[in-house]
């Protein structure tokens, strides 16, 4: 089997911040990766759990919801995945901070999460959610484009 470009990553030099995962096309998948991998601090299963939930709602119901295409968890726990179509890195920037900002600064029921409407829909945890999006609003604060490259590959 060919190795998959996520796998070519250097997780040992990858920092908390978002990467530019692969172009295919119109398509570009983000890595918004809010842990440093493999430092034994992950992001807990019920608040990984509501920041999908919330950063999907919210990306998809943003200025540029016509963009977007996934969002979703990575298995590790370290972060996201953010597929979007036609969308400038500038903007898919600006998307993935005002998702965070979002995050942080929500109160109120966590969109989908009852039972008809998610698989496991009592696994949340706000309060935890909103702690990681603050601090991966912090790490995007200044992100540009120029950013956005991995440094090391494998």
């Amino acid at each position: 089997m060919e190795r998959i470009a996520s796998f070519c990553v250097d997780h040992r030099c990858l920092e908390r911040g978002m990467y530019t995962s692969r172009v295919d096309g119109d398509i570009t998948t983000y890595d918004i990766r809010m842990k440093k991998p493999n430092q034994g601090d992950y992001l807990a299963v019920p608040a990984m759990h509501t920041i999908e939930h919330l950063f999907a709602t919210f990306a998809r119901s943003s200025r540029f919801g016509s963009h977007v295409i996934y969002v979703g968890p990575m298995g590790c726990r370290t972060g996201f995945y953010l597929l979007v179509r036609d969308l400038s890195p500038e903007d898919s920037i600006a998307l993935a901070k005002e998702s965070m900002e979002f995050i942080a600064d929500y109160d109120g029921e966590i969109p989908g999460a009852t039972e008809p409407e998610c698989g496991n829909w009592k696994e949340q945890d706000l309060a935890g959610a909103k702690v990681e999006a603050k601090e991966m609003a912090s790490v995007l604060k200044n992100w540009t484009k120029e950013n956005l490259a991995y440094k090391k590959y494998l």
